[in-house]
């Protein structure tokens, strides 16, 4: 099977993207949210300077449960995936079970961060879009979706997700295979096409195989954007 890795600031476009890349693929192909492994409790030693915890560092996530996840689905085993429940910002006590597919998108701001997470990532891309577009799209989804004021969300954004993003987010662009701009109907095309072709020719571990990496041209492919 193949996972593929997809990045990039909070409103840059990430579940939007892998959606349209499941609608061309089509078939077994499935989609896993970082968004789901936030921890329980978030660690205080890096909670903002007003005392707010910081969702936007490595430090929110669950990486052993990330890691030993990520490895049973390469392995072709099913997770139960946590439900994590963003109006009380706490691990609900349901899990949802996921089955490994032929093709499975891996989506999060620090989707591509980790080393030993990228070793199990046959493809990476990084969704590099405007800070004003998505600090936009942040505000409509928090206050529309997760009942949170403008306020809060402005407050938030300088306070820890701004400066999240140019220390840990922005960095990840460096590993990543595609490079991907505002044009994300013509990246979804590429990128569902060279997965369409992967699996045609029956290459299922871009890490093990003799072709390596860099046989598919990713580099081709990427489309960049300046640096905020």
């Amino acid at each position: 099977m193949y996972l593929v890795g997809v990045a990039g600031g909070s409103g840059s476009g990430k579940t939007t993207f892998a959606k349209k890349v499941i609608n061309l693929v089509k078939e077994d192909i499935s989609i896993l949210h970082m968004d789901s492994y936030y921890l329980h409790e978030q660690p205080e030693k890096h909670f903002s300077a007003k005392g707010n915890p910081n969702f936007d560092h490595p430090a929110a996530f669950d990486w052993e449960l990330l890691r030993t996840h990520l490895s049973e689905l390469k392995r072709g085993n099913p997770i139960e995936v946590p439900v994590y429940d963003f109006v009380t910002s706490s691990r609900s006590e349901e899990t949802i079970t996921l089955k490994p597919t032929s093709i499975i998108l891996f989506e999060g701001i620090f989707s591509i961060f980790d080393q030993e997470i990228r070793s199990l990532l046959d493809i990476r891309c990084f969704l590099h879009v405007d800070a004003d577009i998505r600090i936009a799209r942040r505000i409509n989804r928090d206050v529309n979706e997760r009942g949170r004021t403008l306020e809060s969300v402005i407050a938030q954004y300088y306070e820890t997700v701004r400066p999240m993003y140019n220390k840990f987010l922005a960095p990840q662009r460096d590993h990543a295979d595609f490079s991907i701009g505002e044009e994300t109907d013509i990246a979804a095309s590429i990128l569902s096409a060279k997965l369409k072709e992967l699996s045609k020719i029956g290459i299922y571990d871009l890490n093990e195989a003799s072709l390596n990496r860099s046989a598919f041209n990713f580099s081709e492919h990427q489309v960049n954007i300046p640096h905020e």
